[in-house]
C-alpha cells in the first residue's frame, strides 16, 4: 500500500465520504476538524455525532483520521467525514427508534449532499425496495456507494444488502496473506476486497481505548478512503472511472472477467491508480459494473421491510482464510508491501504518534 508514499501524491483532500453507520463522534483527537456535521441536512441529523456503538467512529477514523493523540490515521487524512447515525438492530430506544433516519432516508440525503462517496459499513439479508430506490437516486447523482457484504459466512452467508444492491459496490474482507477471511459472505455480490482482520478499532462508546478487531466493514472503510484518494487526485473523474481504476489495479490471479465469488475483482491497490499519472480511467459514462448491475444478484428476492445492523459478526481468530485468492501475480513486490504493512498495523491504517496497546481483544469491526 506505502501509504507515506501515496499522500504525497494525494491525500484525499478536497473529497467529503458520508459516513452512514452507528453516528460519529467528532471529539476524538483523530477526528477534530474532520467531521463536518453542518453537511448533514437537518432532517437526517438526528445524533449523527452521538455514536451508540463506536463503530461509526472507528470507520469514520479510518478513511479520514489525523492520527493525532495517538489515535488512529485514517488512510486518506485529508478527506473529510459526514456523518449519518442510521437505523440499524443495534438502535433499541423507542424515541432513538422513532427519530434515526431509515437507510433509504440517509442515503437519499446523502445523495443530495456534495459528498462524493458514500460508506456503508453495514448489511442486512433482505432486499429493501426503499433502500434500493435511495441507491438508483443516489447513482443518478453521481455518488460512488460502498458497502460490507457481511460477516456471517461461517454460518448463513446470507446474500447482504446494500452491498448485494446494483450500483453499490460490495467489498469482502481480506487477511494479511491475501486470503479471503473466513468470516466473509461471499456470492457474485462481491466486487472488490481488502483489509479486514487485525485492525486496531475503539473498544466501545467510552472511546477510552483501540481493541485488535475485524470485519468487512473495517474493509469498506478503507475502500472509500482509497476512492477518496483517487478522487482527490483526479477531480474531473467520475464515480465510473473512479471505481474502474480500483478495479483495473486490483491485485488478483485469476482472469478479469471471471471475477471470484469470495474478492471480486480482486484487492484494492490504490498506490498503482496513483503512481500512474497516465492511467486510462476509461469512459466517464461507462459503469465498470454493468454486467453485474445488468443482471442482479443470483436468489435475491425482495421484501417490504429489511432486517439491517452493522456487520460484526465475531470471526473464529484462529481460522485460516475461506480459499486461496492471492493477489496479483504481475506485481508481488506491491502486494508484499501491502500485506506485510498490514500486519504491523501500519500503512494501511497508520497509527498516529505515541505508543498503542491493545486493552482487550474483540472481534466484529
Amino acid at each position: 500500500m506505502d501509504a507515506k508514499g501515496m499522500w504525497k501524491v494525494s491525500t484525499g483532500k478536497g473529497v467529503k465520504v458520508a459516513v452512514l453507520d452507528t453516528g460519529v463522534n467528532p471529539d476524538t483527537s483523530s477526528l477534530k476538524g474532520q467531521v463536518l456535521v453542518d453537511g448533514v441536512h437537518q432532517a437526517v441529523s438526528y445524533n449523527a455525532t452521538n455514536d451508540y456503538l463506536s463503530h461509526g467512529t472507528t470507520m469514520a477514523e479510518m478513511i479520514a483520521g489525523t492520527g493525532a493523540g495517538g489515535g488512529l490515521q485514517g488512510l486518506a487524512p485529508g478527506a473529510k467525514v459526514v456523518p449519518y447515525r442510521v437505523l440499524t438492530k443495534g438502535v433499541k430506544n423507542k424515541t432513538d427508534v422513532k427519530k434515526t433516519p431509515s437507510i433509504a432516508d440517509a442515503i437519499k440525503a446523502a445523495a443530495d449532499s456534495d459528498a462524493k462517496i458514500i460508506s456503508m459499513s453495514f448489511g442486512g439479508d433482505i432486499m429493501n425496495p426503499d433502500e434500493a430506490k435511495a441507491v438508483k437516486y443516489a447513482e443518478s447523482k453521481g455518488k460512488l456507494m460502498f458497502a460490507a457484504t457481511g460477516n456471517d459466512a461461517e454460518t448463513k452467508n446470507f446474500i447482504g444488502y446494500p452491498a448485494a444492491d446494483p450500483y453499490v459496490v460490495g467489498v469482502a474482507a481480506a487477511d494479511k496473506d491475501g486470503k479471503v477471511a473466513d468470516f466473509s459472505e461471499h456470492g457474485n455480490y462481491v466486487d472488490l476486497a481488502a483489509p479486514g482482520r487485525n485492525v486496531p478499532v475503539w473498544c466501545d462508546a467510552t472511546f477510552k481505548s483501540y481493541c485488535d478487531s475485524g470485519g468487512t466493514s473495517a474493509a469498506t472503510a478503507l475502500t472509500s478512503a482509497s476512492a477518496a484518494l483517487i478522487w482527490s487526485a483526479h477531480p474531473t473523474w467520475t464515480a465510473n472511472q473512479v471505481l474502474a481504476t480500483l478495479i483495473d489495479t486490483a491485485g488478483r490471479d485469476w482472469p478479469k472477467n471471471k471475477p471470484s465469488n469470495y474478492l471480486g475483482y480482486g484487492l484494492i491497490r490504490p498506490r498503482k491508480v496513483l503512481e500512474n499519472s497516465s492511467i486510462n480511467p476509461g469512459a466517464p459514462g461507462t459503469d465498470p459494473l454493468s454486467f453485474e448491475n445488468g443482471t442482479g444478484v443470483t436468489g435475491a428476492s425482495p421484501s417490504a421491510s429489511a432486517s439491517t445492523s452493522t456487520s460484526s459478526k465475531a470471526p473464529n481468530p484462529t481460522s485460516g482464510g475461506q480459499t486461496s485468492a492471492a493477489a496479483s501475480t504481475s506485481d508481488s513486490s506491491g502486494n508484499t508491501t501491502l500485506w506485510v504493512a498490514l500486519g504491523a498495523a501500519a500503512a494501511v491504517v497508520v497509527l498516529g504518534g505515541g505508543a498503542f496497546a491493545v486493552a482487550r481483544s474483540r472481534r466484529g469491526a
